[in-house]
């Protein structure tokens, strides 16, 4: 097993940073730009967090950050149940990359 020196090495953090790439690539046609940044912010939020927490250098403020990293979460999959309800994303993508966020 790989031993973790930096939060890059994190596959949480990986994850988030490809999620990122997929919400800004499903979105960037949006013309709603209050949505777009908003949904957009929620994504970078998951990634950014978990590398703040990670750097921190305690385990009680990197849990800390980890909770706020899923409460991204939770904000980016509401907003992928909205996008669904307004039209700017098919059923089958708000599920794919909701499932992600869990």
């Amino acid at each position: 097993m790989k031993r973790i020196e930096k939060f890059e090495d994190l596959e949480v953090w990986q994850e988030g940073m490809r999620l990122v790439v997929e919400i800004y690539q499903q979105f960037k046609k949006i013309k709603d730009y209050g949505f777009r940044d908003q949904i957009q912010r929620a994504a970078v939020s998951i990634p950014s967090n978990i590398a703040e927490g990670f750097d921190r250098g305690s385990n009680k403020e990197y849990i800390h950050f980890l909770y706020i990293a899923r409460g991204s979460c939770a904000e980016l999959r509401t907003q992928l149940y909205l996008a669904l309800k307004v039209g700017f994303i098919n059923k089958s993508n708000t599920l794919e990359l909701g499932r992600k966020t869990e």
